[in-house]
């Protein structure tokens, strides 16, 4: 008698979601079906639709290995193609059929007897699998500031993440409060559009200098033909040069790689900032890649518009006609767009996830959200994470991450599979392990140098895989199997 397939459930049809759901159907699983709160796909790139959106990955390293695309507008794509790239990969896939939309999951439990994964949606359904894929996502809840009068606002506001296209921008005085890559592209767009802007900066952030250029239809048609020809510039040895720089950078803060990354960003602020005043402005006071680096081509020569007013000293209150910032000045707006990003924390959750011996996620993540090698989290069998907490971040290809991270889930799959087990799940032992080097490393990063980001916790340490990324791909090569409870 065969054997029933392995039933999986997927959570999120982002990235990383339909990353899996592709994976499981390529490797011959039957029984796959993916959860969406939203009603189509995307994640984060279909939450994010404000003007000036762009993907700060060279575009041919934003895609699956399985799927170049030999369509991209220019070197950086901006995000409607981005999400229009997915949109694709999924109808070539035929993902639709096992998509379930307008469907949030409220909690997993397992269940020890029969041994596997029951679902519930806020609607009531219920659904059973033997593994779960949590593909969430990372940034998904947008924040809102703690800023007196906001509610006051007699304008137009909303957050970045939830852009009113009916709102129309031309003749309108915009307040775009929050200076991270979402701030400067929006105001960057805004500017060139002959937009007026006043720019509300907490902190100045490090820009490094990159250059965008479209691809010719010439070049288009090679890519079209020629899957070597895109690989060319997907595994081009400068950009690959320039990850190993940032990562190796990041984890040792003297180094040469780490020098040069400031270099740059100083030697942009210093060459292309003409006006000494506002050069200062511009200037942060803590090192570059403490936060997330901002790549940008044109933010500098957007700042210096004479349409574009950046405000660094500070909100005092938001008035119901505009914002009085902290030096007294009064500046008048229609709308306010709040780019204050997300609360970093959550990942899986508002999700209840109850595993074994009454273990809850809640709890597992009290003190801070972790997982080991960022996959796997002790009592929660079968329950693996794609770009969970402690996953790398930075300016490099999430998408490569993700596959990387999938090459090791397909490992512990396996394992249960071909084991005849109910599930697997790292050890306390080994977690605990494995978050004691991870914070001492982490605490020594570049993220952990003295700024406030969303790549810290609660306490103040990066939640961050805080070595290079030769080590992160050694890692994902292989599990070490004796790090694994088998039930």
């Amino acid at each position: 008698m065969s054997q029933p397939q392995p039933r999986f459930i997927i959570l999120g049809a982002g990235m990383s979601g339909i990353l899996a759901a592709i994976k499981l159907r390529t490797a011959g699983h039957t029984a796959v079906s993916v959860y969406e709160k939203a009603d189509r796909i995307g994640g984060t790139w279909r939450d994010n639709s404000y003007p000036g959106l762009s993907c700060d990955v060279p575009a041919h390293a934003y895609t699956y290995e399985f799927a170049p695309n030999p369509e991209w507008s220019g070197y950086y794509a901006p995000g409607p193609e981005v999400q229009a790239y997915f949109e694709k990969v999924v109808a070539d896939h035929d993902l639709m059929p096992i998509i379930n939309f307008n469907a949030e999951i409220i909690r997993c439990t397992w269940r020890d007897t029969p041994g596997n994964w029951q679902i519930e949606t806020r609607d009531g359904r219920i659904a059973e699998a033997e593994f779960i894929i949590a593909a969430t996502g990372v940034l998904h809840h947008p924040k809102t500031p703690d800023i007196a009068g906001l509610d006051d606002f007699a304008g137009v506001k909303f957050h970045s993440a939830r852009w009113d296209h009916s709102v129309p921008l031309e003749g309108k005085k915009i307040g775009v409060i929050g200076n991270g890559s979402t701030g400067v592209q929006l105001v960057t767009a805004l500017a060139k559009r002959g937009i007026e802007v006043v720019h509300f900066q907490r902190s100045p952030q490090w820009i490094m200098p990159v250059v965008q250029f479209a691809y010719t239809e010439a070049e288009k048609a090679v890519f079209r033909q020629s899957r070597e020809a895109i690989d060319a510039i997907r595994y081009d040895p400068v950009y690959f040069g320039n990850i190993q720089r940032f990562t190796k950078g990041v984890v040792d803060t003297e180094s040469p790689m780490m020098k040069e990354i400031e270099g740059y960003c100083l030697m942009n602020l210093e060459q292309n900032v003409r006006d000494p005043v506002l050069r200062e402005k511009l200037r942060p006071t803590y090192r570059a890649a403490c936060k997330r680096l901002i790549y940008s081509p044109d933010y500098y020569e957007a700042a210096q518009r004479p349409n574009l007013l950046t405000i660094t000293c500070g909100i005092d209150t938001v008035l119901p006609g505009g914002i009085r910032d902290k030096d007294g000045g009064v500046h008048d707006l229609d709308l306010i767009a709040l780019c204050t990003g997300f609360h970093s924390d959550r990942f899986v959750r508002p999700i209840s996830v109850e595993g074994r011996r009454g273990a809850t996620l809640e709890a597992a993540w009290k003190e801070r959200c972790n997982g080991y090698y960022a996959i796997s989290i002790p009592d929660f069998p079968n329950f693996f994470m794609l770009n969970g907490p402690t996953s790398p971040v930075g300016n490099f290809s999430l998408i490569d991450i993700a596959e990387r991270q999938w090459s090791y889930i397909e490992q512990l799959v396996a394992r249960v599979i071909d084991g005849n087990a109910r599930g697997i799940a790292a050890t306390t032992a080994a977690l605990a392990d494995y978050e004691s080097r991870r914070i001492t490393a982490a605490k020594a990063t570049i993220f952990g140098s003295g700024c406030t980001s969303w790549y810290l916790d609660a306490h103040g340490v990066p939640i961050t895989w805080p070595w290079d990324y030769d080590t992160f791909a050694e890692a994902m090569a292989t599990p070490e199997f004796e790090a694994f409870e088998v039930i």
